[in-house]
């Protein structure tokens, strides 16, 4: 599809330009005051003069050719006006009318035409029910609401299924002095799609980050494919996906559905492939706009330099939120540092030079030089910000923020500029940075340490994904002849060892002398369990008796396992397991992403606790040792109060190779299973397995 070819064209036509029309008079006006350099061509039915203008009566009045008609009539007229542009070989279409997908069934119909006659006619339509797109790089702005001036330039490319608040974002990022390359309000997706112009902007030598606000992820491999191509490329995306409430549906069965939410998978896929999640269309544009002025970051170790004791404060307790670390200064730093700050300050890690900046304007700069030359910090962050008016004598503060640019520039870390507050840049601070080359500055201490968090986050996991192979296809595996419903553990666990997974030994037993001879085989104590079709939870019912030590103990289990379990099909025998950690390890379908690994703390707290981490087939070691790490519980896995820990490598590899096995099911399987899987040093074992079939 030639997105490209819609978001440069060379000429462009207003079908439906009225004066009526505020849509057709903003649209207008952002063309002419924004740069495009190409004909704009008016249509109107009745002719005559619009906006000032000659009007043409339709598009085939027009004696030039056309490379895109920016659509404003009413609804059912829109059919009639792609028609008339297909003959006259337009190919590029952005449709503003609403009253299509968004507006009910006979809505849904008329789409459905357009959508159809597109495809057949190679047509490339944005919208419908959509405002437009900016192209600020090239200066083509076919835009249906007032743009204001100056319309700020950069490499941030902003993509939003979301037409009320393109503007409000915009708006925001010039607040920012954020400048944009491309801002695309999606509409109904009828033909263009959100991954149709990230795989643009990806190309596009103008974007450096991609900017997302998300309702819905329609197609969740493609935008699986273009999130990969971007994480190659280097370019980031920030995504603010809303709809967090909604559960999924899941297997009721089986522990693990009742665990993973749609948000939760959405979370997990996102994390998976690179893209920045934020919760805030604050944090959307700051963290967009810092990755946009900085590119990956180097590391975790943060040295902070401010003029306020209550900001480091502040800055101390977010930067363990997110994960930072603000290690000690070196002794050479230290020592170099307490020549430069007054007697009455305190050098540490966050640095306050104190408010003796305010008489030596130098302080600042010298103790970020400093800083920045310390060996075991891999970024420093500076609170700063731009100037908000001009003094009488502006010079003195062009020179400072110019000493300090310099200072930033050959700083051998990179430096983040975080102001205190989140405050609009006034034009004057924009001048003071265009003219100084002061960079860009985040937002207020909680969105900037947000962000470098967040950019930091990106930075390490793009560094893993460029450094592993790729994965290992899947190979598929016979399903079992029968595979209908709920598999309950007999049967369930046997299958997972004629995959060579660890599971622990049973026998399948019908009568007492049975359990007993059982028993004795395998040694005391052990543990009695039901068998039956259907039946999931086996402690819920009593279908479950621990520690039995003898013969007799046996025998009356078995007769209390019969009466609670009328519907029995018979008894597992196992021997009894005890030390370690339980784990779960689920695998769950969701009905976008597809078949869907859990990892938590398991036995009978699974749901009490619910400590899970979740992943998105296929996976690799690497990727479950992440999962296990973060857990709430992880510690246990190291060993606590005497305990033996945990060999995280085999657990690894236990899980990764479960995993693989539940991919090889294909589409049969609707879920699968281990509660628990213990873990006792080395020793890894599956003790519980349930398998759901679709």
């Amino acid at each position: 599809m030639p997105v490209g070819e819609l978001f440069n064209p060379g000429s462009i036509a207003l079908v439906g330009a009225t004066d009526k029309s505020g849509w057709s008079i903003s649209t207008l006006s952002n063309l002419r005051t924004h740069g495009f350099t190409g004909s704009v061509h008016l249509v109107n039915p009745r002719g005559g003069v619009v906006h000032g203008l000659p009007a043409h009566r339709s598009l085939t009045e027009i004696a030039q050719p056309v490379d895109l008609a920016y659509v404003m009539v009413p609804t059912a007229a829109v059919l009639g006006v792609l028609r008339e542009g297909a003959k006259l070989g337009i190919r590029c279409y952005v449709i503003l009318t609403a009253g299509f997908g968004e507006a009910g069934e006979e809505g849904a119909r008329l789409e459905a035409e357009i959508t159809a006659f597109a495809a057949e006619n190679g047509l490339t339509i944005l919208g419908p029910n959509g405002n437009g797109y900016i192209n600020a790089a090239a200066g083509v702005t076919p835009y249906g609401l007032p743009i204001a001036q100056p319309l700020l330039r950069g490499g941030v490319g902003v993509v939003l299924q979301s037409g009320a608040l393109a503007s409000s974002v915009l708006s925001f990022a010039q607040a920012r002095n954020v400048g944009v390359s491309l801002l695309t309000s999606m509409g109904n997706e009828s033909v263009v799609t959100v991954t149709d112009v990230v795989d643009y902007l990806v190309d596009d030598p103008a974007t450096k980050v991609v900017a997302l606000f998300l309702e819905s992820i329609r197609n969740p491999a493609e935008f699986a494919r273009v999130a990969r191509r971007a994480l190659e490329a280097g370019k980031p995306i920030v995504a603010l996906k809303i709809g967090r409430s909604r559960l999924a549906s899941h297997t009721a069965q089986a522990h693990t559905g009742a665990l993973v939410g749609d948000d939760d998978v959405i979370d997990a896929a996102l994390r998976q492939l690179g893209v920045i999640r934020v919760r805030s269309l604050e944090d959307l544009i700051i963290t967009a706009g810092l990755l946009a002025a900085t590119g990956p970051l180097p590391g975790r170790r943060v040295g902070v330099v401010t003029p306020s004791g209550g900001a480091s404060e502040i800055i101390a307790d977010r930067a363990e939120d997110e994960g930072l670390e603000l290690p000690p200064f070196a002794p050479d730093t230290v020592a170099r540092l307490a020549e430069i700050v007054p007697s009455f300050g305190t050098v540490q890690n966050p640095l306050d030079v104190t408010g003796y900046v305010l008489i030596d304007r130098t302080l600042l700069g010298r103790a970020l030089e400093a800083v920045t030359a310390d060996p075991g910090i891999d970024l420093v962050m500076l609170l700063s910000e731009p100037p908000k008016t001009a003094p009488p004598d502006p010079a003195p503060v062009f020179a400072t923020y110019a000493a300090s640019a310099r200072r930033i520039d050959a700083s051998p870390v990179p430096v983040v500029v975080v102001s205190n507050v989140l405050t609009d840049v006034t034009e004057f601070g924009r001048q003071v940075q265009r003219e100084t080359g002061f960079p860009y500055v985040a937002g207020g201490i909680e969105h900037g340490l947000h962000a470098i968090g967040a950019a930091v986050r990106w930075s390490e996991l793009r560094a893993r994904a460029l450094s592993r192979p790729p994965a290992a296809p899947v190979t598929p595996r016979a399903v079992p002849s029968g595979a209908t419903g709920v598999w309950a553990e007999h049967r369930a666990a046997a299958l997972l060892a004629s995959a060579g997974l660890p599971v622990v030994p049973s026998e399948l037993v019908r009568e007492e002398s049975e359990a007993v001879a059982a028993a004795e085989r395998f040694g005391y104590p052990v543990v009695l369990k039901a068998a039956a079709e259907g039946l999931g939870h086996k402690s819920d019912v009593g279908g479950v008796r621990l520690g039995l030590g003898s013969g007799e103990e046996v025998r009356r289990a078995c007769r209390e396992v019969a009466a609670a379990v009328p519907s029995l099909a018979g008894m597992l025998v196992q021997p009894q397991r005890g030390g370690g950690v339980e784990l779960l390890v689920g695998v769950v379908r969701d009905p976008a992403w597809g078949l869907t690994l859990a990892v938590g703390l398991g036995g009978i707290w699974v749901e009490v606790l619910r400590d899970t981490a979740l992943r998105v087939l296929p996976v690799d070691a690497a990727e479950v040792r992440a999962a296990l790490a973060e857990l709430r519980g992880t510690a246990l896995l190291d060993g606590v109060r005497g305990g033996q820990p945990a060999d995280l490598d085999a657990v690894a590899d236990v899980v990764t190779r479960i995993a693989a096995f539940a991919g090889s099911l294909g589409d049969a399987l609707e879920s699968l299973e281990i509660n628990p899987l213990l873990v006792n040093g080395s020793h890894v074992e599956a003790l519980d397995a349930l398998i759901t079939w679709r």
